[in-house]
Protein backbone atom coordinates (compact mmCIF):
# COMPACT_ATOMS: atom_id res chain seq x y z
CA UNK A 1 0.00 0.00 0.00
CA UNK A 2 1.21 3.32 -0.81
CA UNK A 3 2.30 5.04 2.14
CA UNK A 4 -0.32 7.85 1.55
CA UNK A 5 -2.81 6.08 1.02
CA UNK A 6 -2.61 3.97 4.18
CA UNK A 7 -2.09 7.58 6.50
CA UNK A 8 -5.15 8.47 4.31
CA UNK A 9 -7.24 4.90 5.06
CA UNK A 10 -6.10 4.87 8.73
CA UNK A 11 -8.83 5.95 11.18
CA UNK A 12 -10.37 4.66 14.49
CA UNK A 13 -12.67 1.76 13.17
CA UNK A 14 -15.34 0.55 16.07
CA UNK A 15 -16.43 -1.93 14.38
CA UNK A 16 -14.62 -5.63 13.56
CA UNK A 17 -15.60 -8.86 12.06
CA UNK A 18 -15.00 -12.12 14.53
CA UNK A 19 -12.42 -13.11 11.43
CA UNK A 20 -9.23 -13.99 13.23
CA UNK A 21 -5.62 -11.83 12.58
CA UNK A 22 -2.91 -14.45 11.70
CA UNK A 23 -0.18 -14.37 14.17
CA UNK A 24 2.34 -14.81 11.73
CA UNK A 25 0.85 -11.24 10.43
CA UNK A 26 0.90 -9.87 13.82
CA UNK A 27 4.89 -10.78 14.08
CA UNK A 28 5.38 -8.79 10.75
CA UNK A 29 3.78 -5.42 12.01
CA UNK A 30 5.26 -5.32 15.14
CA UNK A 31 8.70 -6.38 13.51
CA UNK A 32 8.30 -3.66 11.42
CA UNK A 33 7.20 -1.17 14.09
CA UNK A 34 10.04 -1.49 15.78
CA UNK A 35 12.67 0.47 13.37
CA UNK A 36 10.13 3.58 14.90
CA UNK A 37 11.95 6.71 15.90
CA UNK A 38 12.89 7.27 19.15
CA UNK A 39 15.44 9.77 20.48
CA UNK A 40 18.90 8.05 21.14
CA UNK A 41 17.36 4.39 20.07
CA UNK A 42 15.53 4.34 23.71
CA UNK A 43 12.74 2.49 22.17
CA UNK A 44 10.52 2.83 25.34
CA UNK A 45 7.53 1.01 24.44
CA UNK A 46 6.41 -1.81 25.93
CA UNK A 47 3.61 -4.05 24.41
CA UNK A 48 1.85 -6.93 24.73
CA UNK A 49 -0.77 -8.55 22.65
CA UNK A 50 -3.44 -10.11 23.53
CA UNK A 51 -5.48 -13.15 21.23
CA UNK A 52 -7.99 -15.89 21.99
CA UNK A 53 -8.97 -16.97 25.61
CA UNK A 54 -6.69 -14.29 27.27
CA UNK A 55 -8.35 -11.72 25.17
CA UNK A 56 -11.99 -13.08 25.95
CA UNK A 57 -10.76 -13.00 29.78
CA UNK A 58 -9.90 -9.65 29.99
CA UNK A 59 -12.84 -8.47 28.06
CA UNK A 60 -15.00 -10.39 30.41
CA UNK A 61 -13.53 -8.93 33.29
CA UNK A 62 -13.89 -5.09 32.09
CA UNK A 63 -17.47 -6.10 30.86
CA UNK A 64 -17.94 -6.79 34.45
CA UNK A 65 -17.05 -3.80 36.09
CA UNK A 66 -19.21 -1.70 33.48
CA UNK A 67 -22.44 -3.84 34.62
CA UNK A 68 -21.40 -3.53 38.30
CA UNK A 69 -20.96 0.17 37.74
CA UNK A 70 -17.38 0.23 39.23
CA UNK A 71 -15.50 3.12 39.28
CA UNK A 72 -12.65 4.02 36.84
CA UNK A 73 -8.94 3.26 38.10
CA UNK A 74 -7.14 6.07 39.63
CA UNK A 75 -5.84 7.76 36.68
CA UNK A 76 -1.97 7.28 36.34
CA UNK A 77 -1.71 10.24 33.69
CA UNK A 78 -3.73 13.24 32.50
CA UNK A 79 -5.54 12.50 29.55
CA UNK A 80 -6.39 15.82 28.82
CA UNK A 81 -5.12 19.39 30.18
CA UNK A 82 -8.33 20.22 32.86
CA UNK A 83 -8.79 23.81 31.06
CA UNK A 84 -8.52 22.57 27.69
CA UNK A 85 -8.09 25.86 25.23
CA UNK A 86 -9.50 26.95 22.14
CA UNK A 87 -9.07 25.70 19.74
CA UNK A 88 -8.66 22.49 21.08
CA UNK A 89 -11.80 22.53 23.55
CA UNK A 90 -14.01 23.27 20.04
CA UNK A 91 -12.13 20.28 18.53
CA UNK A 92 -13.25 18.08 21.09
CA UNK A 93 -16.60 19.26 21.01
CA UNK A 94 -17.00 18.67 17.50
CA UNK A 95 -15.85 15.00 17.59
CA UNK A 96 -18.06 14.01 20.73
CA UNK A 97 -20.92 15.46 18.31
CA UNK A 98 -20.13 14.15 15.13
CA UNK A 99 -19.28 10.85 17.10
CA UNK A 100 -22.71 10.20 19.18
CA UNK A 101 -24.80 12.38 16.12
CA UNK A 102 -23.79 9.47 14.03
CA UNK A 103 -24.98 7.13 16.32
CA UNK A 104 -28.01 9.16 16.98
CA UNK A 105 -27.48 9.82 20.55
CA UNK A 106 -28.77 12.84 21.82
CA UNK A 107 -26.01 15.64 23.17
CA UNK A 108 -27.85 15.70 26.76
CA UNK A 109 -28.65 11.53 27.08
CA UNK A 110 -25.75 10.50 29.22
CA UNK A 111 -26.22 7.37 29.76
CA UNK A 112 -26.55 6.05 25.94
CA UNK A 113 -22.84 7.63 25.51
CA UNK A 114 -21.71 5.97 28.48
CA UNK A 115 -23.68 2.54 26.52
CA UNK A 116 -21.84 3.34 23.57
CA UNK A 117 -18.42 4.34 25.12
CA UNK A 118 -18.13 1.00 26.89
CA UNK A 119 -17.82 -0.65 23.90
CA UNK A 120 -14.37 0.63 23.88
CA UNK A 121 -13.82 -2.48 26.85
CA UNK A 122 -15.43 -5.63 24.46
CA UNK A 123 -12.39 -3.89 21.92
CA UNK A 124 -15.46 -3.14 19.33
CA UNK A 125 -15.56 -6.70 18.96
CA UNK A 126 -12.18 -6.90 17.13
CA UNK A 127 -10.62 -10.56 17.76
CA UNK A 128 -6.89 -8.93 18.92
CA UNK A 129 -5.52 -6.19 20.83
CA UNK A 130 -2.19 -4.34 21.58
CA UNK A 131 -1.60 -2.73 25.11
CA UNK A 132 0.93 -0.47 25.44
CA UNK A 133 2.88 0.40 28.49
CA UNK A 134 5.85 2.77 29.25
CA UNK A 135 8.32 3.19 32.05
CA UNK A 136 7.15 5.89 35.01
CA UNK A 137 10.46 7.32 34.86
CA UNK A 138 10.54 8.23 31.51
CA UNK A 139 9.65 12.26 30.06
CA UNK A 140 7.61 13.76 27.76
CA UNK A 141 10.01 13.09 24.67
CA UNK A 142 9.93 9.33 25.60
CA UNK A 143 6.31 9.54 24.99
CA UNK A 144 6.27 11.29 22.00
CA UNK A 145 8.48 8.19 20.91
CA UNK A 146 5.55 6.00 22.37
CA UNK A 147 3.13 7.90 19.96
CA UNK A 148 5.08 7.74 17.05
CA UNK A 149 5.95 4.04 17.89
CA UNK A 150 2.03 3.41 17.84
CA UNK A 151 1.39 5.13 14.73
CA UNK A 152 4.18 3.16 12.62
CA UNK A 153 2.23 0.14 13.74
CA UNK A 154 -1.25 1.27 12.95
CA UNK A 155 0.13 2.26 9.37
CA UNK A 156 1.99 -1.19 8.74
CA UNK A 157 -1.42 -2.72 9.85
CA UNK A 158 -2.94 -1.22 7.25
CA UNK A 159 -0.55 -2.21 4.40
CA UNK A 160 -1.60 -6.13 6.20
CA UNK A 161 -5.57 -5.33 5.24
CA UNK A 162 -6.23 -4.68 9.20
CA UNK A 163 -7.71 -1.68 11.03
CA UNK A 164 -7.19 -0.26 14.01
CA UNK A 165 -8.94 2.19 17.10
CA UNK A 166 -6.24 3.21 19.69
CA UNK A 167 -7.94 3.62 23.03
CA UNK A 168 -6.88 6.19 25.72
CA UNK A 169 -9.80 4.39 27.68
CA UNK A 170 -8.34 1.35 28.66
CA UNK A 171 -6.40 3.31 31.01
CA UNK A 172 -9.14 3.90 33.10
CA UNK A 173 -8.94 0.58 33.70
CA UNK A 174 -5.53 -0.14 34.26
CA UNK A 175 -5.79 -2.46 37.43
CA UNK A 176 -7.86 -4.89 35.31
CA UNK A 177 -5.62 -4.97 32.26
CA UNK A 178 -2.77 -5.81 34.79
CA UNK A 179 -4.41 -8.75 36.15
CA UNK A 180 -4.16 -10.76 32.85
CA UNK A 181 -0.68 -9.04 31.77
CA UNK A 182 1.01 -9.42 35.10
CA UNK A 183 2.87 -5.85 33.67
CA UNK A 184 6.10 -4.92 35.78
CA UNK A 185 5.18 -2.29 38.38
CA UNK A 186 7.27 0.53 37.10
CA UNK A 187 4.86 0.15 34.01
CA UNK A 188 2.40 2.49 33.27
CA UNK A 189 -0.28 1.68 30.91
CA UNK A 190 -0.79 4.16 28.39
CA UNK A 191 -3.27 2.75 25.83
CA UNK A 192 -4.84 -0.11 24.66
CA UNK A 193 -5.42 -0.56 20.57
CA UNK A 194 -8.24 -2.84 18.88
CA UNK A 195 -6.87 -4.70 16.02
CA UNK A 196 -8.96 -6.56 12.96
CA UNK A 197 -10.87 -6.61 10.10
CA UNK A 198 -12.95 -3.95 9.84
CA UNK A 199 -17.44 -4.57 10.10
CA UNK A 200 -18.23 -2.72 6.99
CA UNK A 201 -21.70 -2.98 8.39
CA UNK A 202 -20.56 -1.10 11.10
CA UNK A 203 -19.09 1.83 9.51
CA UNK A 204 -18.93 5.51 11.06
CA UNK A 205 -18.25 9.06 9.26
CA UNK A 206 -14.77 9.95 9.25
CA UNK A 207 -13.80 12.81 11.67
CA UNK A 208 -12.90 16.00 9.84
CA UNK A 209 -9.57 17.80 10.13
CA UNK A 210 -8.75 20.86 10.91
CA UNK A 211 -7.80 23.39 7.62
CA UNK A 212 -3.61 23.26 6.83
CA UNK A 213 -3.53 27.19 7.57
CA UNK A 214 -4.70 26.43 11.21
CA UNK A 215 -1.63 24.14 11.98
CA UNK A 216 0.98 24.24 9.39
CA UNK A 217 2.63 27.56 8.89
CA UNK A 218 5.21 27.95 6.08
CA UNK A 219 8.39 30.62 6.15
CA UNK A 220 9.14 32.38 2.98
CA UNK A 221 11.38 29.43 0.85
CA UNK A 222 8.85 26.93 2.05
CA UNK A 223 7.90 25.03 -1.22
CA UNK A 224 4.25 24.86 -1.16
CA UNK A 225 2.15 21.64 -2.79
Amino acid sequence: MDVYEAVRSRRAVRGFTDRQVPAQTLARVLSGAAWAPSASNLQPWHAYVLTGEPLEDLKKRAGERVTTGDAWDEPEYEQYPADLQSPYRERRFAFGEQRYGGLGIARGDLEARQRAASANWDCFGAPAALFCYIDRGMGPAQWSDIGMYLQTVMLLLRDEGLHSCAQMAWAKYHRTVAEVLSPPKDLVLFCGMSIGYEDMSATEARTGRAPLDETVTFIDGCVRG
